[in-house]
């Protein structure tokens, strides 16, 4: 027969996993809420899993205690179980537990942050939310360091890798990047969860802990022959999931300007002029994507001026055209 706190910590293993599981589902209505629910579940019971160890697996050391009223309205001197609607013992809120082990030295105070920060989207995300491409990148990042904290938290308490799930502890997320770190959310309650967030400083954390408040997640194209590596292709499918580049990065992609991609086909092809054929071919590969990028000078206005940014893959096109030197 499982201890309590074993069943505890199945059941908060139980509840992250479901709560990544939904995460990862591509389209799936209320999803970061029902994330934010679970995920807080999942905490909640890791957490009362490592209090009991701390409190020599004694069950009442989890429950609320009060003083009743006697029949004159005095309270009483005796102390009992708090009970709940149906009768069963009322246990320590989450926010009491992080306290208490942070005051304790049992917790990291990055821990609690990132905690809290989730509890207040949780408390707050039934209030009809339409988020902002800031707000789902600000709480994206509270959700991946929210898996990671529980992941070291779960094996250095108690030694249990989250490997053993066999499912990715968060997905890579394709999120439009905010144009700019001033963006205004569209709605007040957004406002006033990302001034809330702003106020929990991470500059007072300490910097060699393995915990953290809120995780940057960088999604960069590379090439890759890693067997875990998450294979991508530029495609114009309509209904494909977004990959928003940065300035830095399309450029890494897009490395050569006009002159550099004849500079290249003067040195690799033998019979290689720029004429009107040469200029006909390069006209329909910069059509895709693959091959080619145009950058406006003004991105928002498509009549201002341009310059189109070349892949190195094109020369594998027009290799179906030139010779070879």
């Amino acid at each position: 027969m499982k201890s309590r706190t074993s069943e505890l910590l199945d059941r908060s293993i139980a509840a992250m996993s479901a709560a990544i599981e939904i995460y990862n589902k591509p389209h799936f209505p209320h999803r970061l809420e029902t994330f934010t629910i679970l995920a807080i579940n999942g905490w909640e019971l890791l957490l009362k899993s490592r209090w009991l160890t701390l409190h020599q697996n004694k069950p009442n050391s989890l429950f609320v205690y009060e003083n009743k009223k006697t029949k004159d309205g005095s309270k009483s001197k005796k102390r009992t179980i708090r009970k709940t609607r149906s009768g069963t013992a009322y246990s320590h809120s989450i926010d009491y537990l992080t306290t208490q082990l942070v005051a304790g030295g049992h917790l990291d105070v990055a821990v609690k942050q990132n905690i809290d920060a989730l509890v207040e989207l949780r408390d707050t995300a039934v209030h009809y939310y339409s988020p902002t491409p800031h707000f789902q990148v600000r709480t994206h990042e509270l959700a991946a360091a929210c898996v990671k904290n529980f992941a070291v938290a779960a094996n250095a308490w108690f030694r249990r890798d989250l490997s053993e799930l066999d499912i990715g502890l968060l997905p890579l997320a394709f999120l439009e990047a905010p144009s700019t770190v001033h963006a205004i959310p569209s709605r007040a309650s957004e406002t006033k969860f990302l001034e809330f967030l702003g106020g929990l400083s991470e500059s007072d954390l300490n910097a060699d802990s393995p915990y953290s408040l809120t995780v940057q997640v960088e999604l960069r194209l590379t090439r890759s022959n890693a067997q875990d590596a998450l294979t991508a292709q530029i495609t114009n499918d309509p209904s494909a999931t977004k990959v928003y580049l940065t300035e830095e990065q399309i450029r890494e992609r897009y490395p050569w300007d006009y002159s550099d991609l004849n500079d290249r086909c003067s040195k690799r092809y033998s019979d290689f002029k720029r004429n009107q054929q040469y200029h006909t071919i390069r006209k329909k590969l910069e059509e895709d994507e693959k091959f080619a990028a145009v950058r406006y000078l003004d991105p928002g206005n498509p009549k201002s001026s341009k310059k189109t940014f070349y892949n190195p893959n094109i020369l594998q096109e027009l290799d179906k055209h030139y010779q070879l030197a």
